[in-house]
Order: C-alpha cells, then sequence, then structure tokens
C-alpha cells in the first residue's frame, strides 16, 4: 500500500508541477512577442488540443484501468497485447490527426479571419496550425505508453515524462521566441511557428524519459508475464471494445473548455466584423481566451484537485452500495469546491486591474474582461467534479450528452450576444452553456442516487457570507492604499497593491473559517497545526 500510495503521490505532483509550469510562461512569452501576437498562438493551439484529444482517445486512463483488470487476475499478456497492438495502432492515429489538421488548416483560417482589419492573414494562421500539427505524430503515442506503465501500478514514467515534456517545450518556446523577437528583430509569426513547433520538441523529450524507463522495468514486466496464471485468449476487437468505451467520457471531459474556446475562435471576428469592429477583434478574443483564461483557471485547478481526489471513495462507495458514505463524500467534494474557487475569484474580480497589469499590461479592457470573466470559473470546476461524479457512478454517457448540449447552446447564443456585448457576450453565452451542461448533471446524479443535501446550501450560504466580509476588508485595504500612495500606474505598485490586498484577504478569510470551524470541518483537523502557527487558530 505505501508503494501505491507512494507512486499516486509521484504522479499527483508531477501533474501539478507539469500544470503550474503550463499557466506560468505564459507571462514572459506574453512580455516578448507582445499583446498583439498571442492570439496567434491560440488559434493553432486551440484545434490542436482538440485533435490531439481525439488522437489520444483517452488513451493513459482507459489503459491503466484495462492493464489494471487484467493483471489482477493474472492474465499479463492481455496488457502485452494491447501496448503491442496499440502503439502501431497510436502511431496512425496520430499521423492522421497529423495530416488531418494539415488539411483543415486553411478551412479554419478562413473561419477565424473574417476581415482584412485584423491583425493577421488567412495564411499566417494557416501556417502556424500546421507547424503544432507534428506534436500529433509523437504525443499520441507516448499516451498509451504511459497508461500502461501506470496499469503496472508504475507512475514515474507517466509524471516524470510529462514534466520533462514540459520543460524542455517552455525552454524550447521562450528561447526561440527571444531569439527572434528581442535578438534578431524578426516577425511576429515567425515566433510563434517556433513557439507552437515546441510542443513537438516537448514530446520527443518526455519519448526519452520513457524509452528510459521501459528498459528499466522491462525485465520486471517480463517476469511477471513469463509467471502468466493463464494464457490471454481475449481478441483484439475485444480488447479495443473495452479500451473505447473506458475512454470515450474521458475524451469529453477533457476537451470541454477547448470546444467552447473553439466556438468563441470560430464565431467572434464574424461577430465582430458585423458590428464594425474588426480592428480590435483579435485584442478582445486573446483576452477572453488566452491572458484571462490562464488567470482564472489557476482557483479551478487547485479546487478540483482537491475535490476529485474524492472520486476514487466514491467509486468505492457506489460499488459497494454504502450510500450514505457516498452522499457525504459528494457534499464534501461540493463544499471544498466552493470554499477555495468562490472566494479565489471573487478576489481576482476585485484586483483586476493590478493582477492584469502586474502580468500582461496596463489595459483598461484586460482588467474589465478578467473581473467578468473570473466567476465563471466556479462554473468551470463545478463541471469537472459533477462529470467525475458521474464517472464514478458509470454514469458516463451522460457526460456525453450534457457537455453537448452546453456547446450547443453556446453556439446558439454566441453571435448574438458578441454582437449585443462584444466580450462580455462571448463570457456571457460561456456561462450559460456551462450551466445548463451542470444542471444536467445535477439532475442526473439526483435521479440515480436521490441526491439532495441541505448542508451544502447551508455551508454555501456560510462561504459567500465569509467572501462577503473578506471582499469589504480587501475593498477597504484597496481605497486605503490608493489614498496613501496615489493611483496603481507601473508594474512596481501593482505588485505592492496586489501583494497587501492579497495578503488582507488570505488571512481575513482563513481567520474567520477558522473561527466558525468551517475549515477544520471540510479540510480536516490537522489544518489546526498549521493554523495555530499563523496565529489562526
Amino acid at each position: 500500500m505505501s508503494s501505491l500510495m507512494k507512486g499516486t503521490a509521484i504522479l499527483t505532483i508531477g501533474m501539478f508541477l507539469s500544470k503550474v509550469l503550463g499557466l506560468i510562461y505564459v507571462f514572459p512569452f506574453y512580455a516578448i512577442v507582445g499583446e498583439e501576437n498571442v492570439i496567434l498562438y491560440q488559434y493553432a493551439y486551440i484545434p490542436y488540443t482538440i485533435m490531439l484529444s481525439v488522437a489520444i482517445s483517452g488513451a493513459p486512463v482507459a489503459v491503466s484501468k484495462f492493464v489494471a483488470k487484467y493483471n489482477t487476475i493474472g492474465d499479463y499478456e492481455a496488457g502485452r497485447k494491447l501496448l503491442k497492438s496499440g502503439l502501431l495502432t497510436m502511431m496512425v492515429t496520430g499521423f492522421l490527426t497529423f495530416l488531418l489538421l494539415n488539411l483543415l488548416a486553411s478551412p479554419i483560417a478562413e473561419i477565424v479571419i473574417r476581415s482584412e482589419e485584423q491583425v493577421f492573414t488567412v495564411e499566417q494562421v494557416a501556417s502556424v496550425i500546421r507547424w503544432v500539427s507534428f506534436a500529433l505524430i509523437v504525443v499520441p503515442f507516448m499516451s498509451l505508453w504511459r497508461g500502461f506503465f501506470q496499469g503496472y501500478g508504475i507512475m514515474e514514467p507517466t509524471a516524470y515524462s510529462q514534466l520533462v515534456e514540459q520543460i524542455v517545450r517552455i525552454l524550447f518556446l521562450l528561447c526561440a521566441s527571444f531569439i527572434v523577437m528581442i535578438l534578431l528583430k524578426g516577425k511576429a509569426e515567425t515566433a510563434i511557428a517556433l513557439s507552437v513547433f515546441a510542443a513537438f520538441i516537448g514530446a520527443i523529450g518526455g519519448l526519452f524519459v520513457l524509452i528510459y524507463y521501459w528498459k528499466k522495468y522491462r525485465p520486471q514486466m517480463n517476469e511477471l508475464r513469463s509467471q502468466s496464471s493463464r494464457n490471454s485468449d481475449i481478441k483484439l476487437t475485444e480488447i479495443y471494445m473495452e479500451v473505447i468505451r473506458y475512454s470515450i467520457p474521458m475524451i469529453f471531459v477533457g476537451i470541454a473548455n477547448p470546444l467552447f474556446q473553439l466556438v468563441d475562435m470560430l464565431t467572434f471576428n464574424n461577430a465582430m466584423k458585423n458590428i464594425g469592429m474588426s480592428e480590435v477583434s483579435d485584442l478582445y478574443l486573446s483576452m477572453i481566451n488566452f491572458t484571462t483564461h490562464k488567470v482564472v483557471i489557476i482557483p479551478v485547478m487547485l479546487a478540483t484537485s482537491l475535490s476529485l481526489a474524492l472520486v476514487p471513495t466514491i467509486a468505492k462507495y457506489f460499488n459497494s452500495g454504502e450510500f450514505q458514505l457516498l452522499k457525504g463524500a459528494m457534499d464534501k467534494s461540493y463544499q471544498i469546491l466552493f470554499f477555495i474557487t468562490l472566494p479565489a475569484v471573487i478576489g481576482i474580480a476585485l484586483l483586476s486591474h493590478e493582477i492584469y497589469f502586474l502580468l500582461y499590461a496596463q489595459s483598461e479592457m484586460g482588467a474589465k474582461v478578467l473581473a467578468h470573466y473570473a466567476p465563471v470559473a466556479i462554473l468551470f470546476a463545478l463541471f469537472q467534479v459533477t462529470a467525475a461524479l458521474l464517472q464514478g457512478i458509470d454514469f458516463q454517457k451522460w457526460i456525453v450528452f450534457s457537455l453537448l448540449t452546453g456547446i450547443l447552446i453556446k453556439l446558439v447564443l454566441n453571435t448574438p450576444l458578441i454582437e449585443a456585448m462584444q466580450a462580455d457576450g462571448a463570457i456571457l453565452s460561456t456561462a450559460i452553456g456551462y450551466s445548463v451542461s451542470i444542471a444536467i448533471n445535477f439532475i442526473v446524479l439526483k435521479k440515480v442516487l436521490n441526491y439532495q443535501s441541505k448542508i451544502v446550501l447551508r455551508r454555501t450560504l456560510l462561504i459567500v457570507i465569509l467572501t462577503a466580509v473578506m471582499a469589504a476588508c480587501v475593498l477597504l485595504a484597496h481605497k486605503g492604499l490608493v489614498w496613501l500612495f496615489g493611483p496603481v500606474d507601473s508594474k512596481l505598485s501593482s505588485l505592492i497593491v496586489a501583494s497587501i490586498c492579497v495578503a488582507i484577504g488570505v488571512y481575513v478569510y482563513a481567520f474567520i473559517s477558522f473561527k466558525t470551524g468551517l475549515a477544520q470541518k471540510l479540510l480536516g483537523e490537522r489544518i489546526s497545526r498549521i493554523a495555530g502557527k499563523f496565529g489562526l487558530k
């Protein structure tokens, strides 16, 4: 059990560090390529992310689940049969999606670029999409290999290969863009092309890590294979049907956010053209889909990490028929989500000017988009958690239905709302689409489990009150600092004001959370020891 916990911890830490790096690099990259050019990067990355999800097809989780299942009954040959066939299949699907994205590059670019007043041309957008497509040749192949290791309970290859892949990608991206833009004074499109090609370079780095671990663990796996208690008689068609059944819901959960972003990417510029605002269309879209999104996703990542940690427990309780314990675990998932996400997004909204100025540049529009977009992060987190709960009780098909319904509503509402409200219209349609998806998930959970919880409502109300107190303190602190030192007009002043206000907000929220006992109930009594060191107990 200790080795299992160690492996799980390594995988969790590795994935968390990889995601953190995936957020941090954005800020120096923005400084290097400039505000008007980052949207070109996003034009390439959104279709790439969706195509990658299709190519991978949820392979890591699905394959690990399959391998673990058959290893448990002593059929080690079934997993090796899947690995041998699957690697070849992934090479083929990777190459096919590479070709498909290349073929679709120009049509996608023609949909995105709707006016000559926009910053980039159709050919420039198509070119960067083609550059990023090279990563599709390698990454799907790696994903299946990672899942195979995880099926054996060996988590280091996945954790370290993902981390190395991210580090190599970011180093290449930042170095290439710095050389082109700063040293050579080159074109932004060249810098962006190399930056998206970094996904392929990073994948090669991750592949070398997997090769190292394969050489390390292959003798051990071969020994288990030779001692297999039975000869595998499972057919490849049966293997693939089982893996596909596991993987399809994972695809939709993984691409939920990129799909909503894709709708914006394909409709925003045309809607802005209709109202004669093509000149600022690319800039506004980059704020919605790139700069502000990278900020609001931070509290989502933290909240969902803690909440989703309870999902294996939920699956266990459901399968064993312990429904009262199951409902208790669900209660805690929702409460932790709101406890972390609500104060974080309100804080971001209140300090949007300072945060946007500090991380990017001084921009009234950027700060406005960030302030309006931040609350939507609660919906991002709720969808992830409710979808994970549906997976835990084996109702995965409803995830597909709820997400597609939300996307359809977003697609219908996006253009009229953008024409009426510009950037706010895109944000509002995203909020409505996610709300519908979440509502469907809630209805299914209620029907299947007869789930309803007064304690979640009561504690959510308490969290709202605590957040309101925190927000009032932050606003008073902000007004006092501006009165003392004048308006925020530099990165240094934005850093000072944001740091002081964040510190006050965190301390006030933590203090009243401990005084009411809410923190101890949600995070455990051990948190009191940490709190005591800061005078919060």
